[in-house]
C-alpha cells in the first residue's frame, strides 16, 4: 500500500480542529476524509473504506462511543486512533478494540508516530 493512497478519517465536531487536523495529515501525503459527528463517520467508514480512522469521544448527534460499536459491528479491522481532550475518556473505548491515543493539545507530530506505528502494525497483522 503506497502512503499516498492511504485514506485517513478524521472526525470531529470542533470544525478548527478538524480543518486543522485534515490539512495537516494531507500535507504529509495523506488522503483524508472528514466527519463532523458519529453517525457521518459510520456512512463514511462503509462508502469509503478509510484505511484508519482518527475519532472524537465527545459530539452531538453520536458521540464516538456510540460510534466505534457501530463500526464494529461491520468492521472489526479498521484501525481506530481515539481523539481526546480529557484523560479518563479513553477507557469507555477500549472494550472496542482501539489502536490509540491522540490527545488534543499535544503536537500534531506525536499523532502521525502514532498513526505510523498503527499503520505498520495493522500491515503485519494482515499478512
Amino acid at each position: 500500500m503506497d502512503d499516498k493512497n492511504i485514506k485517513v478519517l478524521v472526525v470531529d465536531d470542533e470544525e478548527d480542529f478538524r480543518k486543522l487536523l485534515s490539512f495537516w495529515l494531507n500535507s504529509k501525503g495523506y488522503n483524508v476524509l472528514a466527519a463532523s459527528d458519529g453517525s457521518s463517520a459510520i456512512q463514511l467508514v462503509k462508502e469509503e473504506k478509510p484505511d484508519v480512522v482518527f475519532m472524537d469521544l465527545r459530539m452531538p448527534v453520536m458521540d464516538g462511543i456510540e460510534a466505534v460499536k457501530r463500526i464494529r459491528e461491520f468492521d472489526k479491522e479498521v484501525p481506530i486512533i481515539i481523539i481526546s481532550a480529557h484523560l479518563d475518556d479513553p477507557k469507555e473505548a477500549l472494550p472496542y478494540g482501539i489502536s490509540g491515543v491522540f490527545y488534543k493539545g499535544k503536537d500534531f507530530s506525536e499523532g502521525l508516530s502514532l498513526l505510523e506505528s498503527v499503520l505498520r502494525t495493522h500491515r503485519k497483522l494482515k499478512k
